[in-house]
């Protein structure tokens, strides 16, 4: 729970408006890189959240960069280029020859596909320099390559002395909580890094995995023990034949419990049943695995003013003109009154970015880091999106 303080500043918020505590990022990194082991490096989806990537510089060992737009990001955050991971489904030439020309081979890319690693291979025969990268193996979706055309590349990575094949790349999914599928896909990996092998001379020094671990978004869901899945994970890894590198690309696991929306109630109505307007809606807050807004985040009701206990299940709209617009169906207030603030929890990956933003030419929200010591800092204003739907003259 927050420090008094911080409650009343929050309260005092302009909404609708993000709050990324960084204090709870910083110890939530602590804690993962505790369980796992200082053997494991953790990689930090940066598409989770990229908003607080600066502030846990020092703390994290690379950042999973997905897009020309994410790399631009880290180049005004000042992220050190030997930490990056250059990744994403669509690289582009032009794009790519500019990264390349710029930082050469501090950073690592990955190849999603034969045309990718040729591309990659070609630019840097042109700038003379030799680079890293990671291949992705597919897992049956459109991500990564075969394992037909990546035992290929192995075998002929000699015609391609301009790239260090440095090792693979797995991920599958999000929201997994079962150690059985982490054990079985580890299994696969590593058996298929045993034939690299012996088959074709290659030792990979990097294994960079993507276990998608749990994040619990709702109440009355089955109990969950994410120490005891970390205890697990970390067995599975120690009893690996692989001996390089082991780097786990995390993003949701890292960054959720520490961001918090707020919005405000700007009406209160009776159709039938009770409904809260709010100033913010499903274009700023959307949680994983949400389903027709029947299931309760976790959450506060910032009263305005003194409640009188009574307790109200209200449907909680927001601002679009929309019937979807619903965050949540049935949610307990106390008295809910306008100008009484909701605090939605655990929004601190993708929640921000994944939202339907110009939809209605409603304004972003402000964002906000805040940390015991520096206080409450604003990250980006409100900002109007109308300029984007009409240019006008």
């Amino acid at each position: 729970m927050f420090e008094p303080q911080y409650r009343d500043v929050i309260t005092n918020l302009a909404t609708p408006a993000y709050v990324f505590d960084i204090d709870v990022l910083q110890e939530r990194i602590k804690f993962i890189q505790d369980m796992l082991g200082d053997n494991i490096q953790l990689c930090y989806a940066m598409k989770a959240n990229p908003f607080v990537i600066q502030s846990i510089e020092g703390i994290i060992n690379r950042y999973e960069v997905c897009s020309h737009g994410e790399f631009a990001i880290c180049e005004r955050a000042n992220i050190p280029m030997e930490k990056v991971v250059l990744s994403g489904v669509y690289k582009n030439a032009d794009e790519l020859l500019r990264v390349m020309a710029t930082y050469r081979d501090c950073l690592v890319y990955t190849s999603e596909s034969v045309h990718q690693f040729e591309m990659i291979h070609e630019i840097a025969k042109q700038l003379d320099c030799q680079v890293s990268t990671l291949l992705r193996i597919t897992t049956g979706n459109q991500f990564g390559m075969s394992e037909e055309e990546l035992c290929h590349l192995i075998a002929s990575r000699k015609q391609y002395p301009y790239v260090d094949i440095v090792g693979i790349q797995h991920f599958s999914g999000t929201q997994r909580k079962k150690l059985n599928l982490y054990e079985q896909e580890l299994k696969y990996v590593d058996t298929l890094l045993q034939r690299l092998e012996k088959e074709y001379g290659y030792v990979a020094k990097e294994l960079e995995f993507g276990p998608g671990f749990y994040v619990e978004y709702f109440h009355g869901s089955k109990a969950y023990d994410e120490v005891e899945l970390l205890k697990g994970f970390k067995e599975l890894l120690g009893s690996l034949h692989f001996q390089g590198q082991i780097i786990l690309e995390l993003g949701r696991f890292i960054a959720a419990n520490c961001g918090r929306y707020y919005t405000e109630i700007v009406d209160y109505k009776i159709n039938q049943v009770p409904y809260c307007i709010v100033d913010g809606g499903m274009h700023q807050m959307t949680y994983y695995g949400q389903m027709m807004a029947m299931k309760i985040p976790y959450y506060r009701q910032l009263k305005k003013e003194q409640g009188n206990g009574q307790i109200v299940h209200c449907h909680v709209s927001g601002s679009l003109c929309t019937m979807n617009d619903n965050l949540v169906k049935s949610l307990p207030l106390e008295n809910p009154q306008i100008g009484d603030v909701l605090e939605f929890q655990r929004v601190g990956a993708y929640a921000m970015c994944e939202g339907i933003s110009l939809f209605l030419s409603r304004d972003l929200p402000s964002i906000y880091l805040y940390s015991k010591q520096d206080g409450l800092c604003l990250q980006r204003s409100r900002f109007e999106t109308n300029i984007f739907n009409y240019k006008g003259e």
